[in-house]
């Protein structure tokens, strides 16, 4: 079967890879560079971690995600992810951490709980006296998407597949499995894979009603010298507690401290606009971060990327057959730790004609 792929993000190296694996010949169209900084994929790493609140289909969905990362670690023959663990802290009751380790006690996952002072003990960048409680779980981390893409690009590459960067998708026929790039070739297939991101919007218009898209930004910082070598053992943070979303990626492997924050994002009709930061934005995400991190005034701000994420209105993952084209979206910023595992999920759908477990996996509903 001839399958064309368009969005080069996670999702679509992911089908595409798994794809070809069952020998089928591929096409992968990617409007910018592979990795593309600008696209929800970008970045250097991004979080993996099992507390998902109340979302317990995706609690149990996570699994299957770390499986399939395994599966690409020994076709590319290595590992992009540092099982670093991840961190929660609770403010106050009823935030954001605190929703997340009930999740974690409901789906029977263990971690360590650590009071205030036993945490700032280990990770003494925090600060005891602005939280109720931390709490550890030694599984998860970062995942490193710009390292992942290459390297996904490159195993497609030997494998055979037909890759075209900087080649913007202007329209598409979804019944003919077909689309017209920006230099005006055509390109067929027997089948089409959209994982456009946000710019699947500017192909297929109607699915506003689905799907919206926010710019976000993270910040990467260099903290105090004395606090440098405590930030590089540590976990990420799932949630600093409060209100504003806040999240940290520690340092690895050569790659930054990483700020981001949930509540930081705003509507983007036009993902391609807006994308520089503005004067101050790195700063205003640093300040969100005290409490509970300690001497935040102290960090500097060495960088700030921003991003596109298109979010569903119930934070689904979302999948619409249109002809012989197949729509697949994320639901907001976490859709990445699944990557792997919804490319192998969408071409099994791709061989069997069955959307329908395909939507029920990807919403994550049971059986």
């Amino acid at each position: 079967m001839r399958v064309t792929i368009v969005g080069a993000g996670i999702a679509g190296l992911s089908t595409a890879w798994s794809l070809s694996k069952l020998g089928h010949d591929i096409t992968l169209i990617e409007q910018g560079s592979i990795p593309n900084p600008l696209a929800a994929s970008g970045d250097r790493h991004r979080m993996i971690r099992r507390a998902y609140g109340d979302a317990d289909g995706y609690a149990r969905t996570i699994s299957e995600a770390f499986d399939s990362w395994d599966l690409l670690w020994n076709d590319l023959g290595v590992s992009h992810y540092a099982n670093c663990g991840v961190l929660g802290i609770s403010q106050h009751a009823g935030d954001g951490a605190a929703h997340f380790r009930t999740g974690l006690d409901r789906m029977k996952f263990e971690y360590e709980l650590l009071d205030p002072q036993e945490a700032a003990g280990r990770y003494p960048f925090l600060d005891p006296a602005t939280f109720r409680y931390a709490y550890l779980d030694h599984d998860g981390g970062a995942l490193f998407s710009e390292r992942i893409a290459r390297d996904m690009k490159a195993w497609l590459k030997m494998r055979g597949a037909d890759i075209r960067t900087h080649a913007k998708v202007l329209a598409v026929d979804a019944h003919a499995a077909s689309v017209r790039i920006d230099d005006d070739t055509i390109i067929r297939a027997d089948r089409l894979v959209v994982t456009a991101g946000a710019w699947t919007l500017q192909l297929f218009p109607a699915l506003a009603e689905n799907l919206m898209t926010y710019r976000n930004a993270v910040a990467y910082m260099e903290p105090p010298a004395d606090l440098a070598h405590a930030w590089s053992t540590a976990p990420a943070i799932v949630d600093i507690g409060g209100d504003n979303g806040g999240y940290v990626l520690p340092p690895s492997d050569d790659i930054g401290l990483k700020f981001g924050a949930g509540v930081h994002k705003s509507r983007a009709p036009d993902p391609d606009a807006n994308r520089d930061a503005a004067p101050g934005e790195g700063d205003s995400l640093r300040r969100l971060f005290s409490p509970p991190l300690s001497r935040i005034d102290e960090y500097t701000v060495t960088e700030v990327k921003t991003c596109i994420y298109t979010f569903t209105a119930d934070s689904r993952f979302f999948s619409k057959r249109l002809g012989n084209t197949l729509v697949v979206s994320a639901c907001s910023g976490h859709g990445y730790k699944f990557g792997a595992a919804v490319g192998r999920r969408v071409a099994q759908a791709l061989e069997t004609d069955d959307d329908t477990m395909l939507a029920r996996w990807l919403r994550a509903e049971a059986p």
